[in-house]
């Protein structure tokens, strides 16, 4: 996807928020929901796929890799190959600007005997992907062409991988994720220990589709995931939630523009993706789950918010994994409240798309709020007299920040422009349609020569 053209738009002061709708599905369970079905037996369905480009590119790798992935009226269809049963794919996997993608898939590929050549667009291939090549190597994964850690990668796996056990350094979904996938490919048990909970979709999604997976925890206080090799996994229906990332921003408005009352309907709130709205309800927003349920081993509710007062909280790094993706959200929205929010253990945010620690506190600055960066922790200082606004954002081609700052200009004073909007169809291609269809206010910019 080129970004020749930059789609700068203008964010303005808007009436109350109503409505209730849905967001699109969860990112990392649609990609899961592909990669599992293209691993088990027989036919997946899945309804309710992310059909943003990140999903799209991992469906497309799958259908080259031999298991067709195909949309069929409302559902998606996965005819798989069973664990191990993939065929060497005859060009390069393009991965466009997915780092969950790729680094799932690398676990895939690494229990296939055959050479795949995995490439990216340019933001994705500044990403680090030694993380997870290091301990994939140490089971048997070869990189026979690249540089570095980084795509363009052309790697070879092997029919039968040696099991490890592997402590994370980091705590990391995507490293867990694809050790658990390479493990799958590997004679007896493949564990993985972690210090810190990480998203544990991977873990649920597995037993869903057949395979034994135990979590214990160790007498240091761990976690101990343990995959058993060489399972029958069988295609299974699957109805994915509603991203509670996505709906993290539409939450985010109605907290703070006055009179609103918005309800997104079925997201998902495991708990390893709900410290936003833990974080929120913190600070005093009126953030409740209605009608929980359990759909396809994970939990899901209606989330409804209303307009606001907010106060600062501290936000302790242990909640960062929950909530990494919400940070740049959760800054504007701590800009509103009064006194300062502390928001500790961000070095992550360092390695996303952009840096988007930097990012988020420079378009802050650029509105009129007061912001400190020290070492891995970000300070909002709150203007609960209204935040001025009027400035112009630097988005970096990161989704997450163009979207968090479009969210701010619709409570500020005077309006914000974020410098390009294009890159939000990665994730959350709907968002500008259902933002207004709530009622925001937004104006497209002519961009000045």
């Amino acid at each position: 996807m080129s970004h020749a053209s930059p789609k700068p738009l203008a964010s303005c002061k808007s009436p109350a928020l109503k409505g209730r709708l849905t967001v699109p599905g969860d990112k990392s369970i649609s990609h899961r929901a592909l990669l599992f079905g293209a691993l088990s037996l027989g036919t997946t369905r899945i309804s309710g796929l992310l059909e943003a480009e990140d999903v799209i590119n991992t469906a497309k790798s799958v259908t080259a890799l031999g298991a067709p992935a195909a949309k069929e009226g409302d559902e998606w269809v996965v005819k798989g190959r069973g664990v191990g049963g993939l065929k060497q794919p005859e060009g390069p996997l393009d991965f466009g600007n997915s780092g969950t993608g790729t680094r799932l898939m690398m676990g895939v590929l690494a229990g296939h005997d055959f050479t795949v050549e995995m490439v990216g667009d340019a933001s994705l291939s500044r990403r680090p992907m030694g993380r997870v090549l290091n301990p994939l190597k140490t089971m048997g994964l070869e990189v026979v062409a690249g540089e570095g850690d980084r795509l363009p990668l052309t790697v070879k796996g092997r029919a039968e991988l040696v099991p490890m056990t592997y402590e994370l350094p980091v705590p990391s979904a995507q490293v867990k994720s694809a050790i658990l996938l390479a493990g799958l490919h590997a004679e007896g048990e493949t564990t993985v220990v972690e210090a810190e909970a990480t998203r544990d979709h991977t873990e649920r999604m597995l037993r869903f589709f057949g395979a034994q997976v135990t979590a214990t925890p160790d007498d240091k206080g761990r976690t101990r995931i343990t995959v058993t090799g060489n399972p029958t996994l069988n295609g299974q229906t699957v109805r994915v939630p509603a991203d509670p990332s996505s709906a993290a921003f539409l939450i985010a408005a109605a907290v703070l523009v006055p009179g609103s009352d918005v309800t997104v309907e079925g997201v998902l709130i495991n708990p390893t993706r709900t410290g936003f709205y833990q974080t929120l309800r913190e600070m005093g927003a009126e953030v409740t789950f209605e009608n929980e349920r359990d759909q396809g081993g994970e939990p899901v509710a209606d989330i409804r918010a209303k307009a606001s007062t907010l106060h600062g909280v501290r936000v302790p790094p242990e909640r960062a994994p929950s909530m990494i993706d919400e940070y740049p959200m959760l800054a504007c929205v701590a800009s509103f409240a009064t006194g300062d929010t502390v928001m500790e253990g961000l070095a992550e945010l360092r390695v996303k798309e952009s840096d988007r620690l930097a990012a988020t506190a420079a378009g802050l600055e650029a509105n009129g709020v007061k912001t400190k960066i020290e070492g891995d922790t970000l300070t909002v200082h709150g203007t609960p007299g209204g935040v001025k606004g009027g400035g112009t954002v630097e988005t970096h081609l990161d989704h997450r920040i163009a979207m968090a700052f479009l969210i701010l200009g619709l409570a500020t004073e005077t309006p914000v422009t974020v410098d390009d909007t294009a890159m939000i169809a990665t994730s959350f291609p709907e968002f500008i349609g259902l933002m207004e269809g709530l009622g925001a206010n937004f104006k497209k910019q002519i961009e000045s020569i």
